[in-house]
């Protein structure tokens, strides 16, 4: 299992695995309202099933927190079985998690609870304690948001069992051994990073990482139905479409049941298409974080380029980079306005290898395309 984020971009120039987690820095309040033409949702969710190797595909477009069209296709399971996925399903929104993990960091920060300059060796002595992180006294918290520590990634046989409950530390055991890629301060996408961001959190708060996501972000933003598994057996709740992945005979396994403790602050959040537009909308509009704040998740990490934000056609609205999360299984989306009003929502549960998984941020960035560029 290998949590991604995957970008996207306005143009269908550019899809591949995500550098930052987005490019634009958020719009303030005073941004002048124009009147936003929507295309046909339930067309381009259709379009998208027929790309192939795409069991269910739901999405929703909303301008200024108000839905403006919706749309399911596919099923819920493969080969047309299941019936259709509720347009309102909850599913895994991967990646898009580490933006909701690393807002909550930073509004520590912004409380004087935590600074950016902390080392690790700091704010979490047992990772040094019990040898869990090397170089633990030169990272900081700004590396672990901007995923420049250094610290290799823990996905593997050690964290492949469905059924073990996975304990932070254990994920960190698990990327001890593996070699360090990079010096610390150069870009490296590892999803350790967020694991012990998440532990942050925990240790300050005196709470659950879960706990803390509900507090802060989910419970005032009215997200009544998105949340964080603790547990390894806690799946999706409610119908959802499930996603399938090549064993090693290659035939297509249920992939439904993802190990949700090896996931965490990295990318185990459970959401909606409506609720995953609300926290973008409230993010891009600066309610959650000061601009000089939020500009440490916007801004590209040292030594990386800003993807470049635009409209998809002339005249469009301007869309910023990233904002995507994939596994095994699935693909899903919110791709923001950069001035924060326009919000396409889109999960796609897959049948498909990994290969063919690096094609479906060029869909979704057709799909937007084809929702803001109707053919004349």
């Amino acid at each position: 299992m290998i949590l991604r984020r995957a970008t996207f971009t306005s143009t269908a120039s550019l899809a591949c695995a995500a550098l930052v987690l987005s490019a634009a820095p958020p719009a303030t309040a005073s941004t002048a309202a124009a009147p936003v033409k929507v295309g046909d949702v339930q067309q381009a969710m259709e379009a998208l099933v027929k790309t192939g190797h795409v069991v269910g595909a739901i999405g929703a477009v909303y301008v200024d927190g108000k839905q403006i069209g919706k749309g399911s296709a596919g099923s819920r399971l493969l080969n047309g079985k299941g019936g259709a996925i509720p347009s309102n399903a909850r599913y895994r929104i991967g990646s898009q998690t580490k933006t909701m993990t690393a807002t909550v960091a930073l509004q520590l920060v912004k409380e004087d609870k935590l600074s950016l300059d902390d080392k690790l060796s700091k704010v979490l002595p047992e990772v040094v304690e019990k040898d869990l992180v090397e170089r633990a006294d030169e990272i900081t918290v700004r590396n672990l948001i901007q995923l420049t520590s250094g610290i290799p990634d823990y996905i593997g046989p050690d964290t492949s069992d469905p059924a073990r409950n996975y304990r932070p530390t254990d994920l960190l055991a698990a990327s001890r051994k593996n070699a360090r890629p990079v010096e610390v301060g150069t870009f490296n996408y590892s999803n350790t990073n967020y694991i012990l961001l998440g532990m942050i959190i925990e240790k300050l708060s005196g709470r659950s990482l879960a706990a803390e996501l509900n507090r802060r972000l989910f419970a005032p933003l009215g997200m009544r139905h998105t949340y964080l598994p603790a547990k390894a057996s806690e799946g999706i709740k409610g119908p959802h479409g499930h996603g399938y992945a090549p064993d090693e005979t290659g035939t297509m396994r249920d992939a439904d049941k993802i190990n949700a403790t090896t996931m965490l602050g990295a990318g185990g959040v459970i959401s909606t298409a409506r609720e995953m537009s609300v926290f973008q909308h409230a993010f891009r509009q600066g309610r959650l974080l000061p601009a000089s704040l939020s500009k440490v998740i916007t801004d590209p990490p040292p030594g990386q380029s800003a993807p470049p934000a635009g409209g998809p056609c002339a005249g469009k609205p301007e869309f910023a980079a990233g904002g995507g999360g994939s596994a095994p299984g699935f693909t899903a989306a919110t791709l923001t306005s950069s001035d924060g009003r326009v919000q396409f929502a889109v999960s796609l549960t897959l049948a498909m290898d990994n290969a063919e998984r690096s094609t479906v941020p060029l869909r979704i960035t057709n799909a937007l395309k084809s929702l803001f560029c109707p053919a004349k």
